[in-house]
């Protein structure tokens, strides 16, 4: 039996049309040099879902694992004010999920998505699965398409 936040993002990607294809791992894939390991792939391949406090709501920037979001670079795009790393407690509540095993789908309500363009050249992408011991693969595309993100460079 799978743990209620991995039911959750399965449930999620059926019900937006894509394919279940996560993948329950023996030990935890906390880190994206970790999944990346375990997955014998390159870490920029892994979509890190990142969670933000955009004054006060959630912003989810799913980045390259190989990348570092600049989130003053973010808020003028957005032409926001300040984002801040969120509290391991406000991603609790936003996501469902715990830091480290947040995925791009599966909340209980829908956030505001950001999508690294920089992932768009790997064929496969890897991304959480709603906790530190589940991933799910999918490509640029239908990543884009299921979670409704607006793209744009983040690092």
């Amino acid at each position: 039996m799978v743990p209620e936040p991995v039911a959750r993002v399965k449930y999620a990607l059926i019900v937006l049309g894509a394919e279940d294809t996560v993948t329950v791992f023996d030990s935890t894939v906390p880190t994206a040099a970790a999944a990346a390991a375990a997955l014998g792939c390159k870490v920029a391949a892994i979509t890190n879902s990142l969670v933000f406090d955009l004054e006060g709501a959630p912003l989810l920037i799913l980045a390259s694992g190989a990348a570092r979001v600049d989130v003053r670079k973010v808020a003028a795009q957005l032409g926001a004010g300040r984002i801040r790393r969120a509290s391991p407690e406000f991603v609790l509540e936003h996501t469902g999920q715990e830091v480290g095993g947040v995925a791009p789908v599966g909340h209980p309500e829908k956030i505001k998505t950001l999508l690294d363009e920089s992932l768009r050249v790997h064929e496969v992408l890897w991304a959480g699965a709603g906790d530190h011991h589940s991933m799910f693969s999918i490509s640029y595309d239908e990543l884009r398409r299921i979670t409704a993100a607006r793209e744009m460079p983040v690092r």
